[in-house]
């Protein structure tokens, strides 16, 4: 079949690496892709938000399955404007419409979801401008630190933890009063503070039936030791030291389950992937939020670890048929380290050359943040440039593998972690 994926990031490349390897697979296309999704795909130059030029595309192509890769154009609305379509009738699409959607697209709703359907998370308020005293007042009487959580979608940049009183008072004026995060701060989710270790859980369901993942750690700040600004993500591993069979068992049961069991109950015919970022407290799972696709960087150490056919698993996924195709999964430990430009996530130049990619043996190099200038050298794109996945028998040695290569890559003001995985290598229950 001729299949598309929407999308420009590593986890787009990292999906095109996976479905390019299927026999089931004639044709790839990723829009708009990077230098990377190029060398094993076409590139089309068309943005996954312009709905219109994306159904024409898919028509012209033949396109039979589409993955759709980032959140944006999902909680938009893509599926139901493509399933609209009467030409466009037989395509399947991985990802949910914008009801389900809405899991990720507002913090309000998912709150309000995970409380009626008895989801363990984080006790919380909801804000708004026209309450705004109400809020100040509550974050008076707080206990510290406090989470205060941007409503819609603000590309991973709002959430704040604010460790005294009025620091999240300061915050809360900032998003309600002076849009710090536009339209997407018109509420705020204010919520207690979970002590613990994070986690993703990662599931791909048909609406009914669904398979769990491998799970993932993700590292998001932006310094050594966890320090510094958030950003997309400066690595991962996968799978996790601290979530063994017994934790996991749990979050099927009290995570897993009732979550599509919510979804039916409201009515939504949920289709794709749903990302759970959890903590780990004292062994019991806490949902800190939802999101409708997968992760960047954790699907570059998930799919890794996927044995089995992903177009198979996906095309399962949209049929209604998952529960007939079986996943099988690596034992093996996947780490991948970020590389990324210098001043990220704040200012940070672009189109710097990038060199010596191809020495980089023993890893799988995934394209984020990269395009072509025109003399065909690959540039830097973006914040968040390339994702370097070793792979190997242990942890110690797919660290040893992720973070040689980072350090061979080189372009103009390249930065990178230098201590991805290893609070895992020091972990004790």
């Amino acid at each position: 079949m001729n299949i598309l994926i929407l999308g420009s990031g590593g986890r787009e490349h990292a999906f095109a690496w996976k479905i390019a390897q299927s026999p089931l697979c004639d044709e790839l296309y990723v829009a708009p892709g990077n230098a990377g999704t190029a060398a094993i795909a076409t590139n089309l130059d068309v943005s996954y938000n312009d709905f219109e030029a994306m159904a024409v595309l898919i028509a012209e192509k033949r396109i039979e399955l589409v993955v759709v890769g980032p959140e944006e154009p999902l909680v938009k609305g893509i599926v139901d404007y493509l399933h609209a379509r009467p030409e466009l009738k037989h395509v399947r699409i991985i990802g949910p419409d914008s009801l389900g959607a809405q899991l990720e697209g507002s913090k309000d709703f998912s709150k309000n979801f995970m409380q009626k359907y008895g989801i363990p998370t984080a006790s919380y308020r909801t804000f708004t401008e026209a309450n705004l005293d109400e809020g100040l007042a509550f974050l008076e009487a707080h206990p510290m630190p406090v989470v205060l959580k941007a409503d819609g979608l603000a590309a991973g940049k709002g959430v704040i933890i604010a460790e005294t009183a009025a620091e999240a008072q300061q915050s809360l004026r900032e998003m309600l009063v002076d849009g710090k995060f536009g339209d997407a701060g018109n509420k705020v989710v204010v919520e207690q503070f979970l002590k613990g270790i994070e986690l993703s859980m990662f599931v791909l369901t048909d609406g009914e039936h669904y398979k769990i993942l491998p799970e993932a750690k993700d590292y998001k700040r932006i310094g050594e030791n966890d320090t510094g600004l958030n950003t997309g993500g400066m690595g991962a591993v996968s799978p996790v030291i601290f979530a063994d069979s017994y934790f996991l068992k749990k979050v099927e049961e009290k995570v897993v389950k009732p979550t599509l069991e919510g979804l039916k109950a409201e009515g939504i015919k949920y289709v794709g992937f749903i990302f759970i970022g959890l903590m780990n407290v004292k062994s019991e799972p806490y949902v800190i939020e939802y999101n409708v696709r997968m992760g960047d960087p954790e699907t570059e150490v998930v799919l890794p670890r996927i044995q089995s056919d992903l177009v198979t698993l996906l095309t399962a996924t949209a049929k209604g048929t998952l529960q007939d195709v079986s996943l099988s999964i690596s034992p093996q430990v996947a780490v991948t380290t970020v590389v990324v430009s210098g001043g990220y996530p704040g200012d940070y130049e672009k189109g710097k050359v990038i060199a010596d990619t191809d020495k980089t043996e023993d890893v799988v190099v995934f394209h984020a943040g990269t395009t072509f200038n025109g003399n065909t050298e690959v540039v830097t794109n973006g914040g968040r440039v390339l994702v370097l996945t070793g792979i190997a028998n242990s942890l110690e040695n797919a660290v040893h593998k992720s973070q040689r290569a980072a350090q061979t890559v080189q372009f103009e003001g390249k930065y990178y972690r230098h201590d991805i995985g290893l609070d895992l290598l020091r972990y004790k229950d």
